[in-house]
């Protein structure tokens, strides 16, 4: 199992300060210990609109460089809207980032049901209206409709998918993914090798913290699992040792990845407000702080799981 740096964590989304590029990511995944990076495809970072085939061969020879794996990439794709414009702007975007996936030598493309997206306070990103919106946007439109929405989409994608080599992982992510039945009942019913699986241990919540279910949830995935993340804060404990802040069970997940033999990434994402002990936005030092503690917490974890 190899052990990955998502670039959100360093999207100057959540902290005070600017975004790496993804040379600058690519260096902080070597300095911490990281086997491999995930690239996030939109602004500032790693987006269609912005990067080229000279930048992408230049990616791809900092990764040789610096002995990197590029694991995967990820869209930030929502198929849930009944206009159909919104539908197939989505589905254009996503095939971009399908075309981008296999030009910096990725064959993994995270994708969403319904990514809800973010909004920016005071230069800082937050979930706080978005995760409403989208609950409360169109309010006419029934769950059923709007699973089958999903549904077409990811269909029509993974013939692009297909079409470059590149498989999708989709997220056990809300909304629409409600639990990781849900998510696993979309890939048997978009029924394409192209179409797989990114179970995620901290969107099990609430019951990532219960063991057999944690272990359940990868036993039911299984061979579909190709790609995964992990979040959280952590801290040293009184020995000097990363410590997780929080109930998630990553001893109990990771074993049963070993179980069912998943040799793919795990990767870490700090994709939420990093705030400073008086409760205000920090800077990115604290970040690298996270990001190193990150690494040594699920080393750990996986030699010792």
């Amino acid at each position: 199992m190899k052990l990955g740096l998502y670039s959100v964590t360093y999207s100057g989304a959540w902290y005070r300060g600017k975004a790496l590029t993804l040379s600058e990511i690519i260096s902080r995944a070597k300095q911490f210990g990281f086997d491999s990076v995930e690239f996030g495809l939109k602004r500032p970072q790693a987006s269609p609109l912005d990067l080229n085939e000279k930048d992408c061969e230049g990616i791809r020879k900092e990764l040789s460089r610096q002995k990197v794996e590029l694991s995967a990439c990820a869209s930030y794709n929502d198929f849930s809207s009944p206009i159909v414009e919104h539908r197939e702007v989505q589905l254009h975007f996503l095939r971009a980032q399908i075309k981008l996936t296999k030009a910096l030598g990725a064959k993994i493309l995270r994708v969403f049901a319904a990514w809800p997206g973010i909004t920016f306070r005071d230069g800082v990103a937050t979930y706080d209206m978005t995760r409403r919106y989208i609950e409360a946007h169109f309010p006419d439109t029934t769950y059923l409709e709007r699973w089958n929405f999903v549904k077409e989409g990811l269909k029509e994608a993974a013939g692009y998918a297909e079409e470059a080599g590149v498989v999708l992982a989709l997220q056990n992510h809300a909304p629409i993914i409600r639990t990781y039945e849900d998510m696993l009942a979309f890939i048997r019913e978009v029924d394409s090798p192209f179409v797989k699986a990114c179970l995620d241990c901290p969107l099990l919540r609430p019951r990532d913290g219960d063991a057999e279910y944690v272990a359940q949830a990868v036993r039911d995935t299984g061979a579909l699992q190709v790609h995964s993340h992990f979040g959280g804060e952590f801290r040293r404990d009184a020995e000097g040792q990363a410590q997780l802040i929080g109930e998630t069970n990553y001893p109990a997940f990771v074993r049963a990845l070993k179980d069912i033999g998943y040799e793919g990434c795990i990767c870490y994402e700090f994709c939420h407000l990093c705030l400073d002990d008086g409760h205000q936005v920090a800077g990115i030092e604290r970040i690298d702080e996270q990001v190193r503690l990150a690494a040594e917490y699920m080393s750990n974890v996986i030699s010792t799981a």
